[in-house]
């Protein structure tokens, strides 16, 4: 594997305003490009939008959801891919023939699609089905991987898309600045974001606290380190309907550091060169050799009745 030269993006989506999104995913990825990126990763539903789609009734999300790889925004994101010679990884809702609905997330360069991944675990609205396989494929060489925010907290996922051969895994987001039980967590109210051009220190200190980035960095890090992976995490900023999102895009090296992160307040990107050497060198290739499958092979599948609640989510 030659190195790589990466780059995760961050931007203020509009909902369910495909050609606006589309617009700012093209011009993100241009700039990328002009500066030698091969690859730009955008965020969960980055598309469509996302956070707007809990109120949507089914014919609703019929109407916003497309077929992949026939719809236009893949067609679309064909376009920028060849236009600027860029692999671009993005995420929409996705509809088939029998009327199902997915939360997709997807890899196009410029011979056409080269991968899409179901969210195994989606939540925001109970119209989607959830995606019953992982998925690797490649980029320049990389073995790639795809888990979409939720699909990461279960380690399982991780690790397992990891023993699929992945080397990089594209984690797209959108979360934090939500309620829940965790101490500390909330939302974080519009107006700061309102305010951001003469007051950015209040938005920066409740971007970074527990509410955002200091919860990320109690488990993005450990899902990098622990499998020896890169992890690149694309995460909104600004309102994605009526929440308020921290950016904080990053891409994680194989020993956990961060090599690159979104800091600013606007549609942004950073860019990285990520190398083969670290996935050797790093712990996590020693400890995914050291396991002892035959101990745990039959607790790890355990019969178990999956069940998922997301505290800020109505039942």
């Amino acid at each position: 594997m030659d190195h790589l030269k990466i780059s995760t993006a961050q931007f203020e989506n509009r909902s369910g305003d495909k050609e606006y999104n589309l617009s700012v995913i093209e011009k993100l990825a241009a700039e990328a490009a002009s500066k030698g990126s091969q690859a730009i990763a955008f965020h969960e539903c980055s598309v469509t939008g996302y956070t707007f789609a809990r109120n949507l009734t089914k014919e609703q999300l019929l109407d916003i959801a497309e077929y992949i790889p026939d719809g236009k925004s893949i067609e679309r994101l064909q376009q920028i891919a060849v236009q600027y010679n860029i692999t671009v990884l993005a995420g929409l809702f996705e509809k088939d023939n029998e009327g199902n609905l997915f939360k997709a997330y997807v890899c196009v360069d410029k011979t056409g699609l080269k991968a899409k991944y179901r969210k195994l675990h989606p939540f925001i609205n109970p119209n989607l089905t959830p995606g019953n396989e992982y998925c690797v494929f490649e980029i320049h060489g990389w073995k790639c991987g795809i888990l979409i925010c939720y699909d990461n907290n279960i380690i399982e996922n991780v690790r397992a898309t990891k023993l699929l051969g992945a080397d990089i895994i594209f984690m797209p987001h959108v979360t934090m600045c939500t309620p829940s039980t965790r101490p500390g967590a909330g939302f974080v109210d519009p107006e700061l974001w309102k305010n951001r051009i003469t007051d950015p220190t209040s938005l920066r200190l409740e971007f970074d606290s527990m509410k955002g980035r200091d919860w990320l960095m109690k488990w993005l890090p450990a899902r990098a380190y622990d499998n020896g992976v890169y992890a690149v995490f694309s995460n909104p900023v600004g309102m994605d309907d009526d929440q308020l999102k921290n950016g904080c895009s990053m891409i994680i090296d194989a020993f956990g550091d961060i090599i690159a992160e979104c800091r600013s307040f606007d549609d942004s990107f950073e860019t990285v060169v990520i190398t083969p050497e670290k996935l050797t060198q790093a712990g996590g290739s020693r400890y995914v050799k050291a396991r002892r499958p035959e101990l745990y092979r039959d607790i790890i599948g355990m019969e178990h009745d999956s069940e998922q609640k997301v505290v800020w989510m109505k039942d």
